[in-house]
Protein backbone atom coordinates (compact mmCIF):
# COMPACT_ATOMS: atom_id res chain seq x y z
CA UNK A 1 0.00 0.00 0.00
CA UNK A 2 1.39 3.03 -0.62
CA UNK A 3 2.24 5.66 2.06
CA UNK A 4 -1.04 8.40 2.24
CA UNK A 5 0.42 12.16 3.19
CA UNK A 6 -1.74 14.34 5.14
CA UNK A 7 -1.75 17.57 6.61
CA UNK A 8 -2.59 19.56 9.99
CA UNK A 9 -4.11 23.04 9.53
CA UNK A 10 -4.05 24.71 12.04
CA UNK A 11 -7.17 27.27 12.66
CA UNK A 12 -4.81 30.11 13.86
CA UNK A 13 -5.82 33.00 10.58
CA UNK A 14 -8.91 34.35 9.72
CA UNK A 15 -10.56 32.57 7.00
CA UNK A 16 -9.53 35.22 4.27
CA UNK A 17 -6.49 36.42 5.66
CA UNK A 18 -4.63 32.84 4.36
CA UNK A 19 -6.70 29.79 6.29
CA UNK A 20 -9.08 29.82 2.71
CA UNK A 21 -5.94 29.59 0.38
CA UNK A 22 -3.61 27.02 2.86
CA UNK A 23 -7.25 24.47 2.35
CA UNK A 24 -7.47 25.08 -1.35
CA UNK A 25 -3.32 24.70 -2.04
CA UNK A 26 -3.52 21.22 0.18
CA UNK A 27 -6.07 20.15 -2.12
CA UNK A 28 -3.97 20.70 -5.66
CA UNK A 29 -1.18 19.41 -3.65
CA UNK A 30 -2.58 15.97 -3.27
CA UNK A 31 -2.24 16.14 0.39
CA UNK A 32 -4.94 12.60 1.13
CA UNK A 33 -7.15 14.43 3.94
CA UNK A 34 -6.55 17.89 5.75
CA UNK A 35 -6.99 17.92 9.42
CA UNK A 36 -7.19 20.63 11.95
CA UNK A 37 -6.90 20.78 15.95
CA UNK A 38 -10.27 20.69 17.59
CA UNK A 39 -9.53 22.96 20.73
CA UNK A 40 -10.74 26.27 22.33
CA UNK A 41 -6.99 27.11 22.61
CA UNK A 42 -4.08 25.44 22.15
CA UNK A 43 -0.35 26.26 23.64
CA UNK A 44 1.37 29.15 22.06
CA UNK A 45 -1.34 30.12 20.56
CA UNK A 46 -3.45 30.75 23.06
CA UNK A 47 -3.42 34.72 22.98
CA UNK A 48 -4.19 35.38 19.20
CA UNK A 49 -6.47 34.17 17.10
CA UNK A 50 -8.25 30.54 17.32
CA UNK A 51 -11.23 29.48 15.45
CA UNK A 52 -13.35 26.55 16.12
CA UNK A 53 -13.12 23.41 14.43
CA UNK A 54 -16.14 22.50 12.62
CA UNK A 55 -17.32 25.78 11.31
CA UNK A 56 -13.37 25.69 9.58
CA UNK A 57 -13.84 22.23 8.37
CA UNK A 58 -17.48 23.24 6.95
CA UNK A 59 -15.68 25.98 5.01
CA UNK A 60 -12.79 23.97 3.83
CA UNK A 61 -15.66 21.86 2.57
CA UNK A 62 -17.22 24.24 0.57
CA UNK A 63 -13.62 24.81 -1.35
CA UNK A 64 -12.80 21.60 -1.60
CA UNK A 65 -14.05 18.56 -3.61
CA UNK A 66 -11.74 15.59 -3.05
CA UNK A 67 -9.60 15.92 -0.17
CA UNK A 68 -10.77 14.81 2.86
CA UNK A 69 -11.53 15.93 6.07
CA UNK A 70 -10.97 15.49 9.80
CA UNK A 71 -10.20 16.65 13.33
CA UNK A 72 -6.82 15.12 14.94
CA UNK A 73 -8.27 15.31 17.67
CA UNK A 74 -11.85 15.92 19.22
CA UNK A 75 -12.18 15.29 22.53
CA UNK A 76 -14.57 15.06 25.98
CA UNK A 77 -13.06 18.30 26.94
CA UNK A 78 -15.65 20.19 25.88
CA UNK A 79 -17.55 17.80 23.58
CA UNK A 80 -20.18 15.69 24.25
CA UNK A 81 -21.38 12.90 22.33
CA UNK A 82 -25.13 13.99 21.63
CA UNK A 83 -24.39 17.38 20.41
CA UNK A 84 -20.92 16.24 18.60
CA UNK A 85 -22.81 13.73 17.11
CA UNK A 86 -25.49 16.26 15.01
CA UNK A 87 -22.79 18.44 13.89
CA UNK A 88 -20.47 15.80 12.25
CA UNK A 89 -23.65 13.85 10.51
CA UNK A 90 -23.85 17.40 8.87
CA UNK A 91 -20.50 18.46 8.19
CA UNK A 92 -20.27 14.52 6.58
CA UNK A 93 -23.58 15.67 4.77
CA UNK A 94 -21.69 18.56 3.26
CA UNK A 95 -18.58 17.30 2.19
CA UNK A 96 -20.29 14.47 0.40
CA UNK A 97 -18.76 11.64 2.88
CA UNK A 98 -15.40 13.11 3.17
CA UNK A 99 -15.11 13.38 6.99
CA UNK A 100 -12.81 11.41 9.80
CA UNK A 101 -13.80 11.73 13.11
CA UNK A 102 -10.28 11.71 14.59
CA UNK A 103 -10.86 11.41 18.53
CA UNK A 104 -8.88 11.04 21.92
CA UNK A 105 -9.24 10.78 25.46
CA UNK A 106 -8.38 15.15 26.02
CA UNK A 107 -5.65 15.97 27.94
CA UNK A 108 -4.54 18.90 30.73
CA UNK A 109 -4.51 21.93 28.74
CA UNK A 110 -6.92 25.21 28.37
CA UNK A 111 -9.29 22.87 27.08
CA UNK A 112 -9.65 21.14 30.44
CA UNK A 113 -10.89 24.27 32.51
CA UNK A 114 -12.42 26.48 30.26
CA UNK A 115 -15.78 25.50 30.85
CA UNK A 116 -15.27 26.13 34.79
CA UNK A 117 -14.37 22.52 35.75
CA UNK A 118 -11.38 21.20 37.55
CA UNK A 119 -9.25 19.21 35.07
CA UNK A 120 -10.19 15.63 35.68
CA UNK A 121 -7.23 13.06 36.57
CA UNK A 122 -5.93 10.38 33.74
CA UNK A 123 -8.28 8.06 34.92
CA UNK A 124 -11.55 10.22 34.47
CA UNK A 125 -10.43 10.54 30.96
CA UNK A 126 -9.73 7.47 30.45
CA UNK A 127 -13.44 6.54 32.12
CA UNK A 128 -14.92 9.38 30.11
CA UNK A 129 -13.56 7.99 27.07
CA UNK A 130 -14.21 4.34 27.28
CA UNK A 131 -18.46 6.35 27.80
CA UNK A 132 -18.01 8.47 25.08
CA UNK A 133 -16.68 6.62 21.82
CA UNK A 134 -19.42 4.11 22.02
CA UNK A 135 -22.27 6.17 22.68
CA UNK A 136 -20.65 8.41 19.75
CA UNK A 137 -20.73 5.37 17.44
CA UNK A 138 -24.62 4.55 18.03
CA UNK A 139 -25.39 8.19 17.95
CA UNK A 140 -24.11 8.32 14.28
CA UNK A 141 -25.44 4.64 12.74
CA UNK A 142 -28.44 4.90 14.84
CA UNK A 143 -31.66 6.95 14.06
CA UNK A 144 -32.83 7.38 17.74
CA UNK A 145 -30.59 6.97 20.91
CA UNK A 146 -31.36 6.83 24.74
CA UNK A 147 -28.71 5.75 27.13
CA UNK A 148 -27.97 6.59 30.95
CA UNK A 149 -24.26 6.63 31.91
CA UNK A 150 -21.77 7.49 34.60
CA UNK A 151 -20.87 10.94 32.35
CA UNK A 152 -23.13 11.22 29.32
CA UNK A 153 -26.95 10.80 28.69
CA UNK A 154 -29.25 11.05 25.67
CA UNK A 155 -32.93 11.30 25.82
CA UNK A 156 -34.23 9.74 22.17
CA UNK A 157 -31.39 11.54 20.39
CA UNK A 158 -32.88 11.97 16.86
CA UNK A 159 -29.63 12.13 14.07
CA UNK A 160 -31.71 10.96 10.52
CA UNK A 161 -31.02 11.01 7.62
CA UNK A 162 -27.42 9.47 9.69
CA UNK A 163 -23.80 9.53 7.74
CA UNK A 164 -23.59 9.59 4.23
CA UNK A 165 -20.51 7.14 4.63
CA UNK A 166 -22.37 3.73 5.95
CA UNK A 167 -22.53 2.57 8.32
CA UNK A 168 -21.40 5.96 9.74
CA UNK A 169 -18.31 8.21 9.01
CA UNK A 170 -15.18 6.34 10.24
CA UNK A 171 -12.98 7.13 13.56
CA UNK A 172 -9.43 7.68 13.98
CA UNK A 173 -8.90 6.86 17.51
CA UNK A 174 -5.64 8.53 19.71
CA UNK A 175 -4.50 6.00 22.03
CA UNK A 176 -1.46 4.72 23.73
CA UNK A 177 -2.79 3.18 26.66
CA UNK A 178 -4.58 -0.19 27.12
CA UNK A 179 -7.91 1.21 27.57
CA UNK A 180 -7.51 3.43 24.41
CA UNK A 181 -5.91 0.92 22.49
CA UNK A 182 -8.85 -1.50 23.09
CA UNK A 183 -11.26 1.34 21.89
CA UNK A 184 -9.60 1.87 18.95
CA UNK A 185 -9.43 -1.90 17.95
CA UNK A 186 -13.18 -2.01 18.97
CA UNK A 187 -14.26 0.88 16.86
CA UNK A 188 -11.71 2.91 15.18
CA UNK A 189 -11.44 2.30 11.52
CA UNK A 190 -8.25 4.15 12.11
CA UNK A 191 -5.66 4.65 15.03
CA UNK A 192 -3.58 7.45 15.62
CA UNK A 193 -0.38 8.09 17.76
CA UNK A 194 2.07 11.17 18.09
CA UNK A 195 4.57 8.90 19.64
CA UNK A 196 5.78 8.74 23.25
CA UNK A 197 5.80 12.28 24.57
CA UNK A 198 8.70 11.18 27.47
CA UNK A 199 10.53 11.24 24.65
CA UNK A 200 9.94 14.84 23.56
CA UNK A 201 12.71 16.52 24.88
CA UNK A 202 15.64 14.24 25.82
CA UNK A 203 14.89 10.76 23.55
CA UNK A 204 16.36 9.99 20.42
CA UNK A 205 15.18 9.20 17.00
CA UNK A 206 16.11 5.49 17.63
CA UNK A 207 14.74 5.33 21.21
CA UNK A 208 10.80 6.62 19.09
CA UNK A 209 10.86 4.18 16.90
CA UNK A 210 10.94 1.68 19.29
CA UNK A 211 8.57 2.98 21.12
CA UNK A 212 5.77 3.62 18.81
CA UNK A 213 6.59 -0.46 17.50
CA UNK A 214 5.64 -1.30 20.74
CA UNK A 215 2.46 1.11 20.69
CA UNK A 216 1.81 -0.55 17.66
CA UNK A 217 2.49 -3.90 19.08
CA UNK A 218 0.10 -3.58 22.02
CA UNK A 219 -2.84 -2.50 19.37
CA UNK A 220 -2.18 -5.66 17.32
CA UNK A 221 -2.56 -7.57 20.58
CA UNK A 222 -5.74 -6.05 21.42
CA UNK A 223 -7.10 -6.29 18.22
CA UNK A 224 -6.34 -10.06 18.32
CA UNK A 225 -8.20 -10.26 21.89
CA UNK A 226 -11.71 -9.24 19.48
CA UNK A 227 -10.53 -11.48 16.55
CA UNK A 228 -9.80 -8.28 14.71
CA UNK A 229 -7.17 -8.41 11.95
CA UNK A 230 -5.04 -5.44 12.82
CA UNK A 231 -3.97 -4.85 9.25
CA UNK A 232 -7.65 -3.74 8.47
CA UNK A 233 -6.88 -0.69 10.77
CA UNK A 234 -4.85 2.39 9.27
CA UNK A 235 -2.43 3.40 11.37
CA UNK A 236 -1.53 7.56 11.51
CA UNK A 237 1.14 9.31 12.99
CA UNK A 238 0.86 12.63 13.50
CA UNK A 239 4.46 14.54 13.20
CA UNK A 240 6.15 17.12 14.60
CA UNK A 241 5.91 15.39 18.40
CA UNK A 242 8.92 12.56 18.30
CA UNK A 243 12.91 13.82 19.12
CA UNK A 244 12.91 14.35 15.57
CA UNK A 245 10.63 17.17 16.41
CA UNK A 246 10.86 19.37 12.67
CA UNK A 247 13.48 17.87 11.22
CA UNK A 248 11.96 15.62 8.74
CA UNK A 249 10.70 18.79 6.58
CA UNK A 250 14.21 19.81 6.25
CA UNK A 251 14.63 17.91 3.19
CA UNK A 252 13.22 15.51 0.52
CA UNK A 253 15.59 13.12 1.63
CA UNK A 254 15.67 13.71 5.35
CA UNK A 255 11.32 13.34 4.89
CA UNK A 256 11.61 9.74 3.04
CA UNK A 257 14.21 8.66 5.39
CA UNK A 258 12.05 9.50 8.00
CA UNK A 259 8.44 8.08 6.51
CA UNK A 260 10.03 5.04 5.46
CA UNK A 261 11.19 4.12 8.91
CA UNK A 262 7.75 4.74 10.19
CA UNK A 263 5.87 2.63 7.09
CA UNK A 264 7.82 0.06 8.17
CA UNK A 265 6.01 -0.25 11.30
CA UNK A 266 3.13 -0.07 9.64
CA UNK A 267 2.13 3.03 9.48
CA UNK A 268 -0.12 3.98 6.27
CA UNK A 269 -0.70 7.60 6.79
CA UNK A 270 1.59 10.21 7.56
CA UNK A 271 0.63 13.73 9.15
CA UNK A 272 2.59 16.94 8.69
CA UNK A 273 1.81 20.34 10.06
CA UNK A 274 1.24 23.14 7.27
CA UNK A 275 4.18 25.55 7.62
CA UNK A 276 3.33 28.58 10.44
CA UNK A 277 6.33 30.83 10.45
CA UNK A 278 7.78 31.47 14.08
CA UNK A 279 6.41 28.57 15.72
CA UNK A 280 7.16 25.24 16.37
CA UNK A 281 6.10 23.65 13.24
CA UNK A 282 7.95 26.39 11.04
CA UNK A 283 9.09 25.22 7.53
CA UNK A 284 10.36 26.78 4.25
CA UNK A 285 7.14 26.22 2.03
CA UNK A 286 8.65 25.18 -1.20
CA UNK A 287 10.77 22.85 0.52
CA UNK A 288 7.56 21.50 2.23
CA UNK A 289 5.53 21.71 -1.02
CA UNK A 290 8.27 20.16 -2.63
CA UNK A 291 8.17 16.76 -0.40
CA UNK A 292 4.40 16.15 -0.80
CA UNK A 293 4.82 16.42 -4.41
CA UNK A 294 7.87 13.86 -4.55
CA UNK A 295 8.19 11.91 -1.04
CA UNK A 296 4.77 9.91 -1.84
CA UNK A 297 6.83 8.24 -5.28
CA UNK A 298 9.86 7.05 -3.22
CA UNK A 299 7.66 5.54 -0.91
CA UNK A 300 5.89 3.25 -2.52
Amino acid sequence: MTLRLSTVILPYRRWHEGSRSAWVRAEELGFHTGYTYDHLSWRSFRDGPWFGAVPTLTAAAAVTDRMRLGTLVTSPNFRHPVTLAKEFISLDDISGGRVTLGIGAGGTGFDATALGQEPWTPRERADRFAEFVPLLDRLLTEDSVSYEGDFYAAHEARNIPGCVQRPRLPFAVAATGPRGLRLAARHGQAWVTTGDPRLYEDGTPEQSVQAIRGQAERLADACAELGRDVTGLDKILLTGFTPDRSRPLESLDAFVDFAGRHAELGFTEIVVHWPIPDSDFAADQKVFERIVMEAPAQLR
